[in-house]
């Protein structure tokens, strides 16, 4: 008998990543697929799931492909997702617009009205979190106030990870990790509140089925096969979230334990066994059951890096081939001459509004402290500072929560940068162990379908067979200062700046 595989599929922000792994963890095969990112309006960020089935299908058929793998080989399927999207589909599971994604801010008006009718307090004992236009709710009744058509015919309302899941098995699920996006979830209890549907004015008719993450909730249609080159028949779990997924694929599995993301977006995530949450914070379940993950997300992660290399790194990339290293690389090479501090340039990574903990989607990213001493290589560095100082003010936050991390374990491509890793773990003070950063994701997502169906005798064996440690860094004490004051100016620069960001 051929040897057994798990498929992953991340749905990520800029793109979709798939990757085939053994039952150890390795990868035989893996590929991404990219797609847009739509900003029609200010404030507006938008995907089409469509976009999404087409790019999914023709990457699983070429990592098949690429790896010399026969479909039947697939054990199982296993899908994480970007957070808070709001795809409606009608009965027959057509997509009726494009989703706001994460990044979106436009319902924040809806947010405004309903913290005052309902009550921040009383949406926020049901849901752990506060009301925000990033999340999944508003979104549903900004397609009520602004495109009646679409709502209308909404039959229901999916995420990123249950739309390919449904569009692989047709089947309609909502997996537990997705269900901190929508303020009707108890998060308590795990079930959605029929009250607070009622208050909200979300029929509860639009939301799917709550099922565990690792659930197999149906099999690869004949005509999902014929579009991915998957066999007919293959098992496919619900997923989960990517942040989750990506905490599992670092290995993160006990309270206590923490996934530092280094995405598209920034953050961690903290592994609890008891409620904690905290409004200025995020509080979801993870995919592993039984435990939550009370998580600080950011809008500047990795997507910092890939802005300034797109906008500001032409030269880099004209001599790329000859140097013998990315563009990005080049960047890390110029910003480790720049010492600690970046010689007082600080840089606030709020490239589309903030999230956690200060949620201000007016909030914008500005560079503090240049003149004509500056070069590029401090600019980067200060992009790469920026997102750690985010980083440390969402683990302080969680610390007055009253939820402390120890060691952080690195996900994500920013954690293949040596010189941004050992910066993050400068300015928090905390050990950063690295394992197979790429592939957390996808690997956490392999993982669910490995336990699903029945590879995996459970998540301690999955963790211990895949996931390993690569490096590990440690904070340098000679910089502890250095990044202490340069906290303290980040914190005053947002507060000294944010009625001027307001205003504009």
């Amino acid at each position: 008998m051929k040897q057994p595989y798990l498929l992953g599929i991340d749905i990520g922000t800029s793109a979709c990543k798939v990757a085939v792994f053994d039952r150890e963890g390795h990868v035989k095969s893996a590929g991404t697929g990219d797609y847009a990112v739509y900003y029609p309006h200010p404030g507006w960020a938008e995907q089409d799931p469509e976009e999404w089935w087409r790019v999914i299908c023709r990457t699983v058929r070429e990592v098949i492909q690429k790896g010399n793998i026969s479909p039947e080989q697939i054990a199982g399927v296993g899908i994480d997702g970007q957070s808070w999207s709001a795809i409606p589909v009608d009965k027959e599971g057509r997509v009726l617009a494009n989703t706001p994604i994460w990044m979106d801010t436009r319902s924040q008006y809806i947010c405004d009205r309903l913290n005052r009718e309902i009550g921040e307090e009383r949406i926020f004992e049901t849901a752990g979190n506060s009301l925000q236009p990033s999340y999944t709710t508003a979104k549903i009744l900004w397609y009520k106030e602004n495109l009646p058509e679409v709502y209308g015919n909404i039959y229901k309302i999916l995420q990123s990870n249950s739309f390919i899941a449904f569009r692989l098995t047709g089947e309609m699920t909502q997996d537990v990790s997705q269900g901190y996006g929508l303020h009707c979830f108890d998060m308590k209890k795990a079930v959605w509140d029929d009250e607070m549907c009622a208050l909200l004015g979300i029929p509860r008719e639009f939301l799917p089925e709550i099922v565990p993450c690792d659930q197999v909730i149906g099999r690869v249609t004949e005509e999902a096969a014929a579009l991915c080159g998957l066999c007919e028949g293959t098992p496919v779990v619900a997923g989960g979230l990517d942040a989750c997924c990506g905490t599992l694929g670092a290995g993160v599995i006990h309270p206590g334990e923490t996934q530092e993301q280094g995405g598209q977006a920034g953050g961690m995530s903290i592994c609890l066994d008891t409620y904690k949450a905290d409004p200025r914070l995020i509080l979801g379940y993870h995919v592993v059951p039984s435990l939550w993950l009370l998580q600080g997300g950011t809008t500047g992660g990795g997507g910092v890096m890939r802005w300034f290399e797109h906008e500001f790194a032409d030269y880099e990339r004209s001599i790329a081939a000859e140097k013998g290293m990315s563009s990005l690389g080049q960047l890390n090479v110029i910003a480790e001459k720049v010492p600690a501090g970046s010689d007082g340039l600080l840089f606030l990574p709020y490239m589309a509004g903030e999230r956690s903990p200060v949620w201000d989607p007016d909030a914008k990213g500005v560079f503090y402290g240049l003149d004509f001493s500056k070069t590029k290589g401090h600019m980067v560095r200060a992009c790469m500072e920026g997102v750690a100082l985010a980083l440390r003010h969402n683990l302080e936050t969680a610390r007055e929560a009253g939820a402390e991390a120890d060691v952080l374990c690195a996900m994500g491509g920013s954690a293949n940068s040596l010189l941004w890793t050992q910066i993050k773990s400068d300015i928090t003070g905390k050990t950063i162990i690295v394992p197979s950063s790429d592939t957390a994701t996808t690997l956490g997502a392999a993982i669910l379908a490995g336990v699903g169906t029945g590879m995996y005798s459970g998540y301690e064996e999955a963790v211990a067979l895949t996931v390993h440690e690569t490096r590990r860094h440690e904070p340098n004490p000679e910089n502890r200062e250095v990044y202490d004051r340069a906290y303290s100016k980040y914190l005053k620069l947002y507060e000294s700046l944010k009625e001027l960001m307001h205003s504009m």
